[in-house]
C-alpha cells in the first residue's frame, strides 16, 4: 500500500502557508497547543495527523486530531446524555466549581484532564483504561450520572519517514509505503469495546453506556466487520449502549491557509453490547478447503483431492 501524509502538526501538508511551517518548525500541534505527541522509534516528533492511501479519501490516524474545536466531541456528548451548556471542568476541580458556583457541572476524567480511569479485569491483574469518563456532579459537587467514551483512530504500518523527511526539508509531499491497520478492528478495537460495554451495563449509575467516538473510515471498517449498520439496531440510551459517534472532515471547496479543516459530526448511531456481540461472534466463512488451494497454489499446482 501506499499513502501521503495529509496533515503535518494540524495543517494540511499541501498549506505552504507561514503559520503551517512555523508549526512544523517548533514541532507544536495546534490543537492541544503542545509538542505533538506521536514519534517515530528513534524519538523524532513526527507530526502526522492523518494519511491519505493513494486509491482513498484520508484517514485520521492520531486522537488528538479529533479534539478540535476545544474537545467539541466531549462536550457534545455530554449535551446528548445529561443535558445542554454544562460546564467541563478537571477530575476532582469539579467538586470545587459545582460547590462555588452552586451550579451542576461535568467533572471530566481523561488524559491531560483528571487522569484516565482504570477497568480493571477479573483477575484483577492490569486492566483497560477507559479513555474518558464524564460524570455529572450536583450543585453541591455530589456524583449523580456518568457516561463513559473511547476515541480511537487507526494505527498505520509501513512507514512515512520519507514523506516527513520532504515536508521538514521543503514542505514537498512525497508517497510512503504507509497503510493503515485495519486489522486491529478485529484484532482490538472490537474485543475492548465488548469488555468494557459489558462491565458498564452493570453500573447504576452509567446510564447511557459508552460512547465510541471515530473517524468514518473507521466505522465503515467497523461496520463490515459486523456485517453492516443494519443489523445493529437502534436503541435508545440505557446503561447496556454503545453509542457509535461518527466523525469526518467538513472540507471546504477552496481549503483557506493558515486554518485547520474542520470536523463534522455524520453519524450518531445507538444500538447495544448484545447486539455488538453478536454480530462479532457471527463470522462469514470462506469457502472449504481454502488453506488447501493456497498450498496448491505455492506448490505449482491447480489440483487436489
Amino acid at each position: 500500500m501506499a499513502a501521503t501524509i495529509f496533515e503535518f502538526f494540524g495543517y494540511r501538508s499541501d498549506d505552504a502557508s507561514d503559520v503551517a511551517k512555523r508549526a512544523a518548525d517548533t514541532e507544536t500541534c495546534p490543537i492541544s497547543g503542545d509538542t505533538c505527541q506521536k514519534s517515530f522509534n528513534d524519538g523524532v516528533v513526527s507530526g502526522v495527523c492523518a494519511i491519505k492511501p493513494i486509491t482513498s479519501e484520508p484517514v485520521i490516524c492520531c486522537p488528538i486530531r479529533l479534539y478540535a474545536d476545544d474537545y467539541r466531541i466531549l462536550s457534545g456528548i455530554a449535551d446528548r446524555v445529561f443535558g445542554p451548556n454544562l460546564k467541563l471542568v478537571a477530575g476532582r476541580d469539579a467538586v470545587k466549581h459545582s460547590i462555588d458556583h452552586q451550579e451542576e457541572c461535568v467533572a471530566v476524567f481523561g488524559k491531560g484532564w483528571g487522569g484516565e480511569l482504570r477497568l480493571p479485569q477479573k483477575s484483577k491483574k492490569g486492566g483497560y483504561f477507559v479513555d474518558w469518563v464524564l460524570a455529572k456532579l450536583s450543585n453541591q459537587g455530589e456524583l449523580i450520572e456518568f457516561v463513559a467514551v473511547e476515541v480511537q483512530t487507526i494505527d498505520t504500518t509501513g512507514t512515512y519517514r520519507p514523506g516527513y523527511d520532504a515536508l521538514k526539508a521543503d514542505r514537498s509531499i512525497e508517497k510512503t509505503t504507509a497503510g493503515l491497520n485495519w486489522e486491529n478492528v478485529a484484532k482490538r478495537i472490537l474485543p475492548q469495546l465488548i469488555y468494557k460495554g459489558q462491565i458498564l451495563q452493570r453500573e447504576e449509575l452509567c446510564r447511557s453506556g459508552l460512547f465510541f467516538v471515530c473517524p468514518a473510515p473507521v466505522f465503515e471498517r467497523i461496520m463490515e466487520r459486523l456485517g453492516g449498520q443494519e443489523g445493529l439496531i437502534r436503541y435508545a440510551l440505557q446503561p447496556a449502549s454503545i453509542t457509535f459517534a461518527v466523525y469526518d472532515y467538513d472540507m471546504p471547496d477552496k481549503p483557506a491557509p493558515e486554518s485547520l479543516i474542520p470536523l463534522k459530526n455524520t453519524l450518531n448511531h445507538s444500538t447495544t453490547v448484545y447486539k455488538v456481540q453478536e454480530a462479532f461472534n457471527n463470522v462469514t466463512l470462506p469457502v472449504e478447503n481454502v488453506y488447501r488451494d493456497a498450498i496448491l497454489r505455492a506448490l505449482g499446482s491447480s489440483t487436489g483431492e
